[in-house]
């Protein structure tokens, strides 16, 4: 199951971005965080991809999502400009963003290779 993520719980669980300057990822999965808007239709066909990859993945990646428009300060924080946005962040490295909705395989692709799961 995909998991909101506030801001603050967001600082708690994958990057304090208001005191550390270098990504330094406290996750203990590799993540992926969708920016997204209940408004977007893009957004919304991403959703159920999601909510199946986080069953098929489940103790080997977390899925988080991120509204934009009650996390604007988060999204800001991250440059977003367009919706949705993925932020794929791996147990060590630097995270990687896609933008627009993307089908299931290339979630699996990007799992693969960034992840190597």
């Amino acid at each position: 199951m995909t998991v909101h993520l506030t801001k603050d719980e967001f600082k708690n669980k994958i990057f304090d971005f208001e005191a550390e300057k270098d990504w330094n990822y406290k996750g203990e999965n590799p993540a992926v965080i969708d920016f997204y808007a209940d408004w977007c239709q893009p957004c919304k066909m991403v959703a159920p991809i999601l909510e199946e990859l986080s069953v098929e993945y489940k103790g080997k990646v977390d899925i988080y999502k991120v509204d934009t428009g009650v996390e604007q300060e988060l999204a800001g924080a991250f440059g977003i400009q367009s919706i949705p946005s993925i932020l794929f962040v791996p147990k060590d490295g630097k995270p990687q963003m896609a933008m627009g909705a993307l089908p299931k395989d290339s979630f699996k692709k990007a799992f693969s290779d960034i992840f190597g799961v």
